[in-house]
């Protein structure tokens, strides 16, 4: 069989090594760990591109070598020379499919960095493997084969990672030595891959050209072959990559895995600190019973401490006998974490069955299992064009954003803050399998709603709309001061009453006088304005009405937060784009005059930002159009759309 090739091997003469096993362990203690996942389509050569790893770097033995060799001539797919996907890929259902069905673990350092590497399945099969490999990783290498280019499941594997909070993916265009390190071809694989991590908002990409097989650009530089490229090989970008460690939850959260009771005079909880610290004597609150105590002692396998942090296991003694068990958090009095029994979430679903509405599960947080169900899937993710559908059910890989109603409550935090209380997996109570995972979105802090369940009624939003003979919606009019958006809005809501539609028009300075009258006009006073007429808009559609508003909602964030919570179905961006120098010019308040002298801060247009709709399903310029004109075309979209009934001729 043909030697491995290689570009060039690694010059391990250059590096110092210590000198004894004390200076050994004191360098290995100093240098970090970083945990990263391969995964990509099936046959994309994850697992060939973490053989070449491993061998480029002097992790593989010569008996391990040789053993691969012996193997190749069995199992092997790449010819006369040895297939390194063989060190990773050991079952033998593996190697016989040429495929990678189960995670496989790998540990291997370097000089400036210890890794953990995850190989994961391409298969659409074993996406539910990929998610599980995919939920310790601090980073992503997410490969594409330069013939085939980005599919279907590389776009899902990389939405998975984006949920699960990875943001350093490194994308490995892989066989570029089929396509003769064709460097258009790199190009445009590499512009459809960042626009689409763009979109779901991953904060770093790298783009890097590497053929797996041969080793080029993956530890050593293909200097010969892609001469074109200046940028890092694969080692490089993965010894270079910075993990914000000390972002997120920095309370503590203590998730109680056991109670440890040896005998009658001790009673320990013991678990891993999820985040924060905690120190004797702190005053701690167990949830969700809401009993308080403080700390007695912290003891481990190696003795007492009088503090611990982040991720060490302990076992805590309180002062109090207070009644704990398996799944319950202490936290700190001061800063705890949301209880609710309701809250949204995104999900992945793994289950052969499709998930549906209603249907009871298990719901494991942290170490609590809790029966509850989905109460509602508010919207699927399509992860070719990340756009939003409506679905009444989720069927296997399918992700969605859903709401999620528990039995009892439960202390979460949102996922982007702590992995560890604010994800989930799903079990199925007839067969016990893990059949969902789910991500904690923004949990309701409000203390009067933690413990609300959503009760629902006899008569549904469908028969409210068919009573109405009109399907409810929300017109969302924005814009800025003076463009025109109150008096469209009122010319509408008459020529929609003149139509025998039930309607209601939500104006942005009436709703201040009563329901937002103690909210100031701050970038988070004006945010919980539009928040709060998401929510009365949400209940009018639920009554079966048409509802228009009129509101500059400056920022496209907190518009797409009502889009959400109402449905993109039943959501209508009205974008009123007079421009500001005729807002200016007609200043019908004498609010410009005032914000251009000083005596008003933070108004829109002048000194605070207005975020234009990016895609409004209407936009209007009064300047530019007769009211009459205006109100027409919203009128005709409504009616194309089928949100309106045939007008009645009596009336």
């Amino acid at each position: 069989m043909a030697a491995l090739p290689t570009n060039q091997r690694v010059d391990s003469s250059s590096l110092e090594s210590p000198r004894t096993l004390e200076q050994f362990l004191a360098q290995q203690r100093e240098i970090d760990l970083l945990r990263f996942i391969t995964c990509g389509s099936v046959d994309d050569g994850k697992s060939t591109l973490i053989g070449r790893l491993l061998h480029d770097t002097r992790q593989v033995f010569d008996d391990q070598l040789s053993a691969v060799a012996n193997d190749s001539r069995r199992w092997g797919t790449t010819g006369e020379v040895p297939d390194l996907a063989l060190l990773v890929d050991g079952l033998q259902a593996e190697r016989e499919q040429g495929i990678t069905i189960d995670v496989a673990y790998r540990y291997f350092s370097t000089p400036r960095r210890k890794f953990i590497v995850a190989d994961c399945p391409g298969h659409e099969q074993y996406t539910r493997n990929m998610a599980t490999g995919a939920s310790t990783a601090e980073a992503a290498v997410v490969l594409v084969d330069a013939e085939k280019g980005v599919r279907v499941q590389t776009r899902r594997h990389t939405h998975i990672v984006s949920l699960l909070g990875v943001q350093n993916v490194i994308l490995a265009v892989n066989k570029m030595d089929r396509i003769n390190y064709d460097k258009a071809k790199f190009e445009a694989i590499a512009g459809e891959f960042v626009a689409y991590a763009r979109k779901l908002g991953v904060t770093n990409v790298e783009v890097i050209p590497v053929a797996a097989l041969v080793g080029v650009n993956v530890v050593t530089r293909g200097t010969k072959e892609t001469p074109w490229y200046q940028g890092r090989t694969l080692l490089e970008a993965l010894e270079g990559i910075e993990v914000a460690r000390a972002e997120g939850l920095k309370e503590l959260r203590f998730p109680i895995q056991l109670v440890s009771r040896p005998d009658a005079n001790f009673r320990g909880y013991a678990g891993t600190i999820a985040s924060g610290e905690i120190s004797v004597g702190d005053a701690v609150l167990a949830l969700p019973s809401r009993k308080a105590s403080k700390v007695r002692e912290i003891t481990t396998a190696d003795g007492p401490l009088e503090k611990a942090g982040a991720a060490q296991a302990v076992t805590i003694v309180l002062e109090d006998e207070i009644d704990l068990s398996r799944g319950d958090v202490l936290v700190h009095p001061d800063h705890r974490p949301t209880l609710a029994r309701t809250f949204d979430a995104h999900i992945i679903w793994m289950g052969e069955a499709p998930l549906l509405p209603g249907k009871r599960y298990e719901f494991k947080i942290g170490s609590r299992y809790v029966k509850g169900l989905v109460d509602s899937i508010q919207h699927r993710i399509d992860v070719n064009d990340l756009s939003t559908r409506e679905a009444e059910a989720l069927d296997l890989n399918g992700l969605a954003r859903v709401r999620i109603a528990l039995e009892e409550p439960v202390a979460i935090d949102d996922y982007k803050l702590s992995r560890a209380t604010g994800s989930f997996i799903i079990v199925d109570l007839l067969h016990f399998g893990t059949v969902g995972a789910g991500m904690v979105i923004v949990p309701q802090t409000l203390s009067r709603s933690a413990d609300v369940v959503w009760q629902p009624t006899r008569v549904s939003a469908a028969i409210r709309a068919n009573q109405k003979n009109q399907k409810p919606c929300v017109l969302w009019f924005t814009g800025l001061s003076g463009a025109g958006k109150s008096t469209v809005a009122n010319a509408l809501e008459q020529a929609l009453v003149q139509r025998g539609h039930h309607s209601y028009l939500l104006d942005g300075d009436n709703v201040r006088h009563g329901l937002n009258k103690d909210l100031d006009f701050s970038d988070a006073g004006r945010n919980e304005n539009i928040r709060r007429i998401g929510e009365v808009s949400a209940l009018f559609v639920d009554a079966g009405l048409i509802v228009i508003t009129a509101f500059i909602s400056p920022f496209r964030a907190e518009r797409n937060k009502i889009r959400e919570r109402i449905g993109n179905a039943n959501f209508i961006e009205v974008y009123i784009s007079t421009s500001l120098a005729e807002c200016e010019r007609r200043d019908p308040k004498g609010l410009y005059v005032k914000a251009r002298a000083g005596t008003i801060r933070e108004f829109t247009g002048i000194d605070s930002p207005y975020e234009p709709p990016i895609a409004p399903q209407l936009a209007i310029d009064t300047s530019k159009l007769e009211l009459g004109v205006a109100v027409d075309q919203i009128l005709s979209y409504l009616e194309n759309k089928g949100f309106l009934h045939q007008a009645d001729p009596g009336l």
